[in-house]
């Protein structure tokens, strides 16, 4: 069985260094980095982790992005964006001390993924993008808007449980255990000794700083060449079937599924939903 170790190192922005936290499954030659959703931490990868690092002899890294999970907040919410988590994950690539990484990213970490491929001489040799493209409707944004950066305070790990299982319905169909795995890893303690999620509610400053509209990364898209597989949830609202299908046609080509009983995003916990990641990564 294959176990893991939790590490960090220290990020830097413009207000000083914050840490990073990530957690680090096998030891094998081959680096796979799996980056988590807007309002979520490396543990979510949990399942998928275990499985790439024993099943692919990889070494698998799912790091918390700043001000999430057990990473630190940063001084100046501003702050929060693409820029900085770009310049976090290449100190991430620099501390692994590695050439190449393959990427899992769900949503944001997806985002993040496609950003660093596009990039001239870029480390991302392998792509898997789930539920997320270079095409974000409004509408999708705003739904998460309506529920990002709220600080909700709970008794009990069994209500943070609760608030997930309503917030999160478009993970799809997880068993108990796996809501039980995503509220123990989903709360940080509060100075009052209550619970409240794992996450800096500064984040949602660059949904509340600006109107929020149509997000369009199709030229970021084109720039990208490595081998690449787009996952999306059959009920999203965030990605789109059109979105799909370009993203097949066009820019690396994406090779594209669909995960039935799931909207945004697929957890990633379904052995079904492994096996996709897992036979992607395998071809040569």
């Amino acid at each position: 069985m294959v176990d893991f170790a939790e590490k960090s190192f220290l990020g830097l922005s413009g207000t000083g260094f914050h840490k990073v936290a990530y957690t680090e499954w096998g030891s094998g030659p081959r680096t796979i980095v799996c980056v988590h959703g807007l309002t979520r931490n490396g543990r979510d990868f949990d399942v998928l982790a275990r499985d790439l690092a024993e099943s692919l002899d990889a070494r698998v890294v799912c790091p918390d992005v700043v001000g999430r999970g057990k990473s630190g907040w940063l001084r100046n919410p501003d702050l929060y964006g693409y820029p900085q988590y770009l310049a976090d994950m290449a100190a991430l690539i620099a501390r692994l001390d590695v050439e190449t990484v393959e990427w899992v990213g769900t949503s944001m970490g997806g985002l993040i993924g496609m950003l660093l491929a596009a990039q001239a001489d870029s480390p991302v040799t392998k792509l898997v993008i789930n539920d997320v493209g270079p095409f974000i409707p409004q509408a999708a944004l705003q739904r998460i808007g309506d529920y990002v950066g709220k600080d909700p305070i709970f008794e009990d790990v069994a209500s943070v449980e609760g608030y997930f299982r309503e917030v999160y319905a478009g993970f799809g169909r997880l068993t108990d255990e796996q809501w039980r795995h995503l509220g123990e890893h989903g709360y940080r303690t509060r100075d009052d000794g209550r619970l409240g999620l794992a996450y800096d509610p500064g984040i949602a400053k660059a949904f509340t700083s600006a109107a929020i509209t149509d997000v369009d990364l199709w030229p970021v898209w084109s720039m990208i060449r490595c081998p690449t597989m787009v996952i999306r949830g059959a009920e999203s609202d965030l990605l789109e079937p059109e979105t799909v299908k370009r993203m097949q046609e066009t820019g690396p080509r994406a090779k594209a599924v669909e995960v039935p009983d799931a909207a945004h995003a697929p957890a990633l916990m379904d052995p079904s939903q492994v096996a996709l990641v897992r036979g992607f990564l395998a071809d040569a």
